[in-house]
């Protein structure tokens, strides 16, 4: 049996807090936040311990940690589980810009103690299916890949202050997903965006609505859409298109679209409401992932070069955004 502490506990965190204490392999959770109050709060209610510092959740004898903090935390404290010898789960990103990732991942590798990057996608039954499709070739040569992301309405705009941006916040599961899905580099990205909501976004350097074309070093080009305001609810859907064969994932009953054929009745469910209830399932699936590395398993999911190379794309979509022409990715690595 393993015990966890768990850091942060805003909207993922809190998730995470339900997921891990409904793991069987996890008998004990210790939680911290900032806030002592929330954290008191969410130990009540899962049948976790409180603990009022990361210092002393750290120093109380745990197996590993989950890092759900704010983003501009994710790197100091994912350093201070690795010093400490800890396998550690964190939120993507690792860090908060390319270049810290990168040095924050030297620093990993050198103490050899695992760490698992928070993307979910691939644990997800449907992504996880188109990714044994390609691998097994029955695609052919792939040709185009498209990757949509939208949520039915910003987070916080406190959040949206500190996110890093929609590249960097949002769209880096479509830039993880596409890696992983090919098999294949991203070379060069053209981003473009607008912003149609919130006036604030255009203060913190941001936009709600954007749209990204890749290049990959297999040949292959990718769409990825990224939108803040999606009414009808959480959108994320991937196809992959390739020389004898098509798949997609994505394209359940929940699928937060109108069809407009008045023959056709499909999707029939209920929309997906936003990211936890759409992938519910893969959440769990991944920390349990998680606690098998704990427990000395090879890390199944994304790991921190995969977040590195991510976080290149992402930068390489911000400087493309910045100035309006396609950028490299050896140019932002430069």
């Amino acid at each position: 049996m393993t015990t966890l502490g768990l850091i942060g506990l805003g909207r993922i965190g809190a998730f995470h807090a339900e997921t891990l204490t409904n793991l069987p392999a996890v008998s004990n959770l210790l939680v911290t936040d900032e806030r002592p109050d929330v954290a008191a709060e969410v130990a009540a209610k899962y049948g976790a311990t409180a603990v009022d510092s990361v210092d002393k959740l750290l120093s109380a004898g745990i197996d590993g940690v989950v890092v759900a903090a704010a983003t501009p935390a994710h790197a100091e404290l994912t350093l201070a589980c690795v010093e400490r010898g800890l396998p550690t789960f964190c939120e993507k990103p690792i860090a908060s810009t390319a270049a810290e990732s990168t040095r924050v991942a030297e620093a990993i590798a050198a103490s050899g103690v695992p760490v698992q990057v928070g993307y979910q996608r691939r644990f997800d039954a449907a992504f996880a299916a188109v990714k044994q499709a390609v691998d097994g070739g029955s695609l052919g040569h792939l040709h185009t890949v498209r990757s949509t992301t939208m949520d039915p309405a910003p987070p916080p705009m406190d959040y949206i202050k500190g996110s890093g941006g929609i590249f960097r916040d949002c769209a880096v599961h479509d830039f993880d997903v596409i890696r992983w899905i090919t098999g294949q580099n991203v070379i060069e990205v053209y981003a473009t965006g607008s912003v149609q909501g919130d006036p604030l976004f255009t203060e913190y350097g941001d936009v709600d609505t954007a749209a990204i074309v890749v290049r990959f070093d297999g040949g292959a080009l990718g769409v990825v859409s990224a939108a803040r305001y999606n009414g009808r609810g959480y959108d994320c859907r991937l196809e992959v298109h390739g020389f004898d064969d098509a798949v997609v994932a994505g394209w359940d009953r929940g699928a937060p679209v109108h069809n407009a054929d008045p023959a056709e009745s499909f999707p029939t469910g209920q929309p997906h409401h936003f990211f936890m209830d759409r992938f519910t399932e893969a959440f769990r699936a991944e920390l349990d992932a998680f606690v098998k590395t704990v427990a000395g398993g090879p890390i199944q999911g994304a790991t921190v070069s995969d977040a590195v190379e991510v976080a290149w794309i992402a930068e390489a979509a911000t400087e493309s955004l910045r100035r309006g022409v396609p950028v490299r990715i050896e140019e932002v690595r430069a």
